[in-house]
């Protein structure tokens, strides 16, 4: 089964608010708590962080353009195989 970059993130932002124990243990090492909950094994190359939004924090992640040669979410998700 091939999930979607949006369905992971749904699923561990669930699993984070219904679990203080897994919410820690995400932030403080977000590969590891995947693996052990939901069964995901990042590769190497791929670096994960997890980060809190407060209330009165916005994040905005700007992907890297289509131009710099940096790979797409989509060529991530292919990257990453089946979860």
């Amino acid at each position: 089964m091939l999930m979607s970059t949006a369905i992971l993130t749904n699923q561990v932002i669930q699993k984070a608010w219904e679990d203080p124990s897994f919410k820690s243990r995400l932030l403080a090492n977000p590969k590891a708590a995947i693996r052990e909950v939901l069964g995901i094994d990042f590769p190497d190359n791929i670096t994960l962080k997890a980060v809190e939004e407060g209330a009165s924090e916005f994040y905005l992640v700007i992907p890297p353009s289509p131009s710099s040669g940096v790979m797409s979410i989509k060529e991530k998700e292919k990257a990453l195989g089946s979860w």
